[in-house]
């Protein structure tokens, strides 16, 4: 069974969730935004090991902890690595207070049906052994839809859910994340389309089964309402999808129920050469703003 205690952090507790889980494909950018770039390192190893010390700075920050910050998604790499001489899980819960999540899809295929469905997972049997023995509460899986064609959302959605059961059945929490890309010009019908498939899979689930999902913030507020209020989500979560922070806090805020959870809006600003008073003093800014948005 998930921990009694972290579920009920996740189902009740103000806040948001911190996505602290670039991969391979998004941790230069991500290294680059904090002030590093490709020069400073010449293999993946160290590449990972520059990531995971801007990850371990914030979540030592003094500003990141359990009042606002409820959960945190980490890379596999993250999890396999320690803060402060203790495994990543284990410092974010028993040292601040902060749910651990795990990453677990293995990137995108081609786009098909205006789509990019998940890659095969091969190995999750393995990594949810390991997740489980991290101590981590659940997982994350992301896909992407790239404008409003029914087969292809459908198509998406069913993979999500498919994944979802596997993590379900071994008492992880699983957060859904079918992404609309945020620049198409039929975003909205899309998230129309999105919403009433998703609906559909979750009156299949059986009672008490709980999922998450993690979704691109809609064009027209409160689109999501009916997700946020069914009996099987725990959770519904906005990633910030490409807004500035600021524009990504303002739409949220107009939709009730949804909290963020941000990867770039949550680290905008922050930079490698900042003292510790400056780059705490940054991230407390932007934990606060997010927490705000969340809250209303």
């Amino acid at each position: 069974m998930p921990n009694q205690a972290q579920t009920d952090q996740m189902t009740n507790a103000k806040g948001f969730i911190a996505a602290l889980d670039q991969s391979g494909g998004s941790t230069p950018k991500a290294l680059n935004l904090y002030g590093i770039d490709s020069s400073s390192y010449s293999t993946e190893e160290e590449m990972f090991d520059l990531i995971h010390g801007m990850r371990a700075r914030i979540a030592q920050s003094p500003a990141f902890n359990g009042d606002d910050v409820i959960a945190a998604i980490l890379f596999d790499l993250t999890m396999d690595r320690k803060i402060q001489g203790k495994p990543s899980a284990t410092y974010l819960w028993e040292e601040r207070g902060i749910v651990p999540f795990l990453k677990v899809d293995k990137g995108l295929e081609e786009t098909t049906q205006d789509v990019q469905m998940m890659k095969p997972i091969s190995d999750l049997s393995k990594t949810i052994a390991r997740a489980k023995d991290a101590g981590i509460f659940g997982t994350k899986m992301r896909s992407v839809i790239h404008a409003a064609n029914k087969d292809g959302i459908a198509a998406i959605v069913k993979q999500q859910f498919d994944v979802g059961a596997e993590i379900s059945a071994e008492d992880l929490i699983p957060i859904l994340e079918p992404e609309i890309t945020i620049s198409i010009s039929d975003k909205a019908e899309a998230e129309t389309i999105l919403c009433a498939e998703i609906l559909t899979h979750l009156n299949q689930l059986p009672d008490g089964q709980r999922i998450m999902l993690k979704l691109s913030p809609p064009t027209v507020d409160n689109t999501y309402l009916p997700l946020i209020e069914h009996p099987n989500v725990m959770r519904v979560v906005a990633l910030s999808g490409g807004y500035e922070r600021d524009e990504a806090n303002s739409i949220l805020s107009r939709n009730k129920g949804m909290i963020a959870s941000f990867s770039r809006a949550l680290s905008q600003g922050l930079s490698a050469d900042q003292s510790d008073e400056q780059f705490n003093q940054v991230l407390s800014n932007s934990i606060k703003s997010i927490a705000a948005a969340s809250a209303r």
